[in-house]
Parts: C-alpha cells; sequence; structure tokens
C-alpha cells in the first residue's frame, strides 16, 4: 500500500521510538550511553547536537574524545562542522558513524577504517576459561591496575604520560558500568569494561598485555564483560584482529561503521 501524501514514514532514528525498535538503535544509543559515561567520570563535558554527540574527557588523547553519528545526518558539512567545534585546537577525537559517510578528508577528518559491529544474543552459550584471577574492578587500585594495562596493552601511547586514575576513577564504576582485570598472580595482564544502556551491554576497553597474549586472556575478559548482565545481548566494536575471537564467543558480524579520526 502507499502512503498517503503527507504521511510520516519512519525510518527507526525518530527520537520518540524505543531504543529496542532496531538492535542497530540500541547499539548507538548504548555507545551513547558509555560516551557519556567516560566523559562524567574524566570530569570532562558532553555536548549533543540533532544528529551527532561529542564527549571531552579533559585530554588531548583521542581515546578520551568520541563523537558519535547519532541519526543519518540531513547536511553532513554541518554535522561535521559541529562535532569539529566541539573540540578546542589540537585536541584529537574519534568521530563514530553508524551510517555510510561522504569523503570527510576535506573538512580535516582522516579515515580510521571501518570496523564490524558485532552482537551476542542472550541464546549463546558459550564460555571461556583461563588460569588468570579475573576480578571485577571495585578498589582505586583495581581500576589503575586495569588502566595501565590498558594504556599499554591497546596499547595508548598518547596517554602513558597521564597520572595514574585520568581515564578510571572511582566513580567510573558508580553507575551502569564495570571493568575487569585478569591477574596473573599479583600482576595485572589484562583487562575489558562492560556498559549497561537502551538494553544492551558495550563491551569495550579490551587489551592484554604483549607477554600474556595467546593464552585466551582476551577471550576471557571479552567474556567477563559479556556476561556483566548475562540477562542482556550485548555488542561491540571490533578489530579485524579481534572478530575470530569474539565470533568464538557466539558474536556475529551485523554490519561495518566507519570511523574518522579528528587529528
Amino acid at each position: 500500500m502507499l502512503p498517503e501524501e503527507g504521511e510520516h514514514l519512519t525510518t527507526g532514528w525518530e527520537d520518540d521510538l524505543p531504543p529496542t525498535d532496531s538492535l542497530v538503535r540500541q547499539a548507538v544509543l548504548a555507545h551513547v550511553s558509555w560516551a557519556r559515561a567516560l566523559t562524567a567520570a574524566a570530569r570532562g563535558t558532553f555536548s549533543e547536537g540533532p544528529s551527532w554527540c561529542a564527549g571531552r574527557g579533559g585530554g588531548s588523547s583521542a581515546l578520551l574524545n568520541w563523537a558519535i553519528v547519532t541519526s543519518p545526518p540531513r547536511d553532513w558539512a554541518l554535522t561535521v562542522e559541529a562535532i569539529s567545534a566541539a573540540y578546542a585546537a589540537g585536541v584529537s577525537a574519534i568521530v563514530i558513524s553508524p551510517f555510510p559517510t561522504p569523503d570527510l578528508t576535506s573538512h580535516g577528518l582522516a579515515l580510521v577504517g571501518h570496523p564490524p559491529l558485532m552482537s551476542r544474543p542472550t541464546t549463546t552459550d558459550t564460555s571461556a576459561s583461563t588460569s588468570l584471577d579475573v576480578r571485577e574492578a571495585t578498589t582505586e587500585q583495581h581500576l589503575q591496575d586495569a588502566e595501565r594495562v590498558l594504556v599499554e596493552g591497546y596499547p595508548m601511547p598518547d596517554m602513558a604520560g597521564l597520572p595514574p586514575g585520568h581515564l578510571y576513577r572511582p566513580d567510573v564504576v558508580a553507575g551502569p558500568t564495570k571493568v575487569f582485570v585478569g591477574y596473573d598472580g599479583d600482576t595485572p595482564v589484562a583487562t575489558s569494561a562492560a556498559h549497561s544502556a537502551a538494553g544492551v551491554t558495550v563491551v569495550e576497553n579490551v587489551a592484554v598485555l604483549a607477554g600474556a597474549r595467546g593464552k585466551g586472556a582476551g577471550a576471557v575478559l571479552t567474556w567477563a564483560a559479556t556476561s556483566a548482565w548475562p540477562e542482556q545481548g550485548a555488542v561491540l566494536i571490533a578489530s579485524d584482529d579481534g572478530q575470530p575471537v569474539y565470533e568464538r564467543l557466539g558474536y556475529q558480524r551485523i554490519e561495518r561503521w566507519t570511523c574518522w579520526l579528528r587529528p
């Protein structure tokens, strides 16, 4: 049946739609919430526009500054201009778009790649095992251990000189965020984070120190974050190297997003 003249046809990105309208919508809204939580914990500022949001984590590292395109822009030039204006000169930011983008290099952005969004439904019964002692980070020391592994194992070289606790302040786990650390004896060697929003769990910041790789540490820390809220499905933005690990845990590729860097 053809629509009547003037009838609104739902796109899936209207503000009044529930988060569960689609899995991709859930993933977008959950990542926005994750960016907001990180920004708040870092004592930064968060701003939003009609089709974008920008979190400024209080540092120059791009990994402290996330911008997300939250709905298909009517005008890409205006959207990118608004995102860029949210950051001071010399502050790098990651710009993530769930939607295909035009070439944005003329707007000062550099293409990073097209990482896949992956999803794991709650019905997948998979687990991972390791000899590591996996702990939820509930103390300041745990959080500093997780942060050090993240900086060294991800790696985040532009954060290496920052004081401990710059990213993972204690209040980062005061809300719907959990951080996990894997210890080999008393030595932290792997980490991950989970954030609950829009009815789904975002898995982020999975990192393993170089000397501990190839022993299942990445899988078990991913599983800890995936199952942090076992009644929910989970989503993550995967690197190409990480995809086989996530697939073994029951994740499936949904679509590819686009990642740009504001240098």
